[in-house]
């Protein structure tokens, strides 16, 4: 048999993936390059008496996004196993498409009065609801039109579109810095960072009306499917795999979203320059697009249990030193070199992570249940980690204070790890007759 010109060697065509890596990209991109500049948003929509109060009212707008992911995840994710893949894909992006030129455009509040800040925490509300559908519809796509001996690899793809994403975002920060005087930065630096991102969206509209669908499609595997069993019965079935996923996916989230805090955390809280912080994150995004897709690729090789736990293990262990070199150093060589090294540390492992949820999960509830088990920890732990951590540099006075928080998450999602069965093919064909596959195990 012969692939397609076009075709990866994981049977998935090259627009295939592209359409799904350029459409969540753009959305992570417009939900993302709000944390960068959340200094100057909060200035242009919440002007107060002190900065502390301007950015705690932007991060908590920030947070607001948060709220509605998970009704999202429940709406597009179980539209997804209803109606398929393509159509909740292109119903969440067409969403955060309209919501990133909305949000573009809104006056400061100097103009339009508290009317700015209501329509920015409404648009924000909106580009939540769109992106709680958007990782569960297409990390199951990418699951389910990959073959099963490069899922991780495929699959890898959803979490590098989002650093992909983030590098972007960062590359525009760093850009709009360098392009324009102070004052127009602060202005309406953001509002051209928004509307650069606006510019995909005809194209990546386009690309993913071609798409095929795979919710019908017959898949083989481990799960125990009944016959006319409610979506709901089949989730508690499932409970421990997405109770084990809440913690491992919320661990990560307060690691992403801290590092996501660093350009304003080199600003606000190491008082240095707003390209700094730009250049650590822009390079920190960068380098983990190649290790995510790297421990992808390891764990078909030699199964997710492996990667997952190990590539933690190393994060829990370099956190408190790598910290302390940044907040003592003050450097810019200290903040791009120690995030970094966190970085692809931590996103070591995020294409496993993916993958073993995914394929732990039946294809009647996957997109529905990845989504839901996503949207409610970054919710629950995304949406109040810049906050957190920015209460307690306040409360402590120590600069040092993230790295405590970030320890305690990524301790609780060591002890997960140990406990998540495994999921990759490659482990599936080695075992022995007669050895319970582990999801069906951890279905029952």
């Amino acid at each position: 048999m012969t692939l397609e010109p076009e075709t990866r060697p994981g049977g998935l065509a090259r627009r295939h993936v592209a359409a799904v890596t350029l459409g969540n990209a753009l959305e992570f991109y417009d939900f993302l390059t709000y944390a960068f500049f959340s200094i100057q948003i909060g200035r242009a929509f919440f002007p107060t008496q002190s900065a502390y109060g301007s950015l705690m009212l932007s991060l908590a707008t920030f947070g607001s996004g948060f709220v509605t992911r998970p009704i999202g995840a429940l709406v597009i994710g179980s539209f997804s196993d209803r109606v398929g893949r393509r159509p909740a894909m292109i119903l969440s992006y067409s969403l955060m498409g309209a919501s990133i030129v909305a949000l573009a455009l809104i006056p400061p509040f100097l103009v339009i009065g508290v009317a700015a800040p209501v329509l920015a925490i409404c648009i924000r509300m909106i580009q939540g609801f769109s992106l709680g559908g958007e990782v569960g519809c297409s990390t199951a796509f990418l699951m389910e039109a990959s073959s099963p001996g490069r899922r991780g690899l495929v699959v890898s793809w959803q979490g590098a579109s989002q650093f992909t994403a983030a590098a972007a975002a960062g590359l525009v920060g760093l850009g709009l810095t360098r392009l324009l005087a102070p004052p127009a930065f602060e202005a309406y630096g953001w509002r051209i960072a928004f509307l650069l991102g606006a510019v995909t969206l005809p194209f990546g509209l386009w690309l993913r009306r071609s798409l095929p669908e795979t919710l019908h499609d017959p898949e083989a595997g481990p799960h125990v499917v009944r016959e006319g069993e409610a979506r709901l019965h089949t989730a508690w079935r499932y409970r421990r795999i997405i109770i084990l996923g809440l913690i491992v996916l919320g661990s990560g989230t307060i690691g992403t979203y801290i590092f996501q805090y660093i350009a304003t955390y080199a600003q606000a809280t190491l008082h240095m320059p707003a390209s700094s912080g730009f250049a650590a994150e822009l390079i920190g995004y960068t380098l983990s697009i190649g290790a995510l897709l790297a421990g992808g690729w390891v764990s078909d090789r030699i199964g997710r249990r492996p990667v997952n736990i190990c590539a933690n293990l190393a994060l829990l262990v370099l956190i408190y030193p790598v910290f302390l070199w940044i907040t003592t150093a003050r450097s810019d060589l200290s903040l791009v070199l120690g995030v970094a090294v966190l970085s692809v540390v931590a996103n070591f492992s995020g294409g496993s992570i993916f993958a073993a949820l995914s394929e732990s999960l039946p294809k009647a509830i996957r997109g529905g249940g990845f989504a839901v088990v996503y949207a409610v920890s970054i919710s629950a732990l995304g949406g109040t980690t810049q906050l957190v951590v920015t209460w307690l540099i306040h409360v402590t006075g120590n600069p040092i204070a993230p790295a405590w928080y970030l320890i305690g998450a990524t301790a609780m999602g060591q002890i997960a790890f140990l406990l998540m069965p495994e999921s990759a093919p490659v482990k599936s064909r080695a075992r022995p007759p007669g050895i319970a596959e582990p999801a069906r195990a951890a279905a029952t």
